[in-house]
């Protein structure tokens, strides 16, 4: 089996961690304020005070510290290591030497890593399961993280049937050298970034979770692996392991992440 560092040179595996570095320069309080306003939003909460948070593949760290700043007890992980890297600048300026904030570096597919961790009253995973390389696997992993009466907040990339297969070609070819890269930037960037920019200025509207529209592109196209489910799919699924939808917000035929809350009764 390869090592992380050889499937990203081998053009198998986008560089996560390498994105974030750069996102993290980015980085404003408007931003942290955005990423607060989506657990809010879809937690439905206005503080996280007294509750035990689980970041799953936390990448910049930026939700981790969001739901610090909200009063939890943080567990951050992630299985890049600059993600790791990421995270542990942010605690350094923002909360440094906070014991209630905890970072390691360690993989949703490793179930003794897993067992360890105990539960919580939320486990966040939004973005992180569809790049594992067996999704269903790792959607299986997170359930018993979960305390009963805590939430499980996923988001997984929409399945768009023949048009998720030009997706993951595009993704391929992203990885597969610098000058495709280039080639997959310049046709998509239009769309991604130069529509989007103007929307989001008509609206006055952030993007969501504090991210950039550049990072996010790069993020999009070069997200390997990639994996799809529909929403019905996910619901069932969970179902089974006892873990009831109470929030649900589809991004319908387009591109993206459905998001879902779940609560274990």
């Amino acid at each position: 089996m390869n090592t992380y560092a050889e499937e990203i040179a081998a053009g198998e595996r986008f560089s996560f961690g390498a994105n974030w570095e750069r996102f993290q320069r980015a980085l404003s309080e408007d931003r942290i304020f955005s990423a607060e306003a989506s657990l809010r939003a879809m937690l439905e909460v206005e503080s996280l005070e007294g509750k035990s948070f689980l970041d799953v593949g936390s990448g910049s760290g930026i939700i981790s510290l969001a739901a610090r700043r909200m009063g939890a007890t943080v567990r951050s992980f992630d299985y890049d290591l600059q993600s790791v890297n990421c995270a542990r600048e942010l605690k350094r300026r923002n909360f440094h030497g906070d014991p209630s904030w905890i970072i390691e570096q360690g993989s949703v597919l490793d179930s003794a890593f897993l067992a360890r961790l105990g539960q919580f009253d939320i486990v966040y995973a939004w973005g992180v399961l569809h790049h594992t390389g067996n999704l269903w696997q790792a959607l299986e992993n997170v359930s018993p993280l979960v305390a009963r009466g805590g939430h499980l907040f996923i988001a997984i990339y929409n399945d768009q049937g023949w048009l998720s297969q030009y997706w993951r070609a595009i993704k391929v070819a992203y990885n597969k050298s610098p000058w495709l890269r280039g080639y997959v930037i310049a046709l998509h960037w239009p769309y991604l970034v130069g529509l989007r920019w103007i929307v989001r200025r008509l609206t006055c509207r952030p993007l969501e979770r504090g991210m950039t529209l550049t990072h996010d592109m790069a993020d999009w196209l070069g997200g390997l692996p990639f994996e799809v489910a529909r929403v019905d799919a996910l619901v069932e699924f969970y179902r089974k392991r006892g873990l009831i939808p109470v929030r649900i917000k589809i991004v319908g035929r387009r591109h993206g992440c459905n998001e879902l809350v779940f609560v274990r009764p």
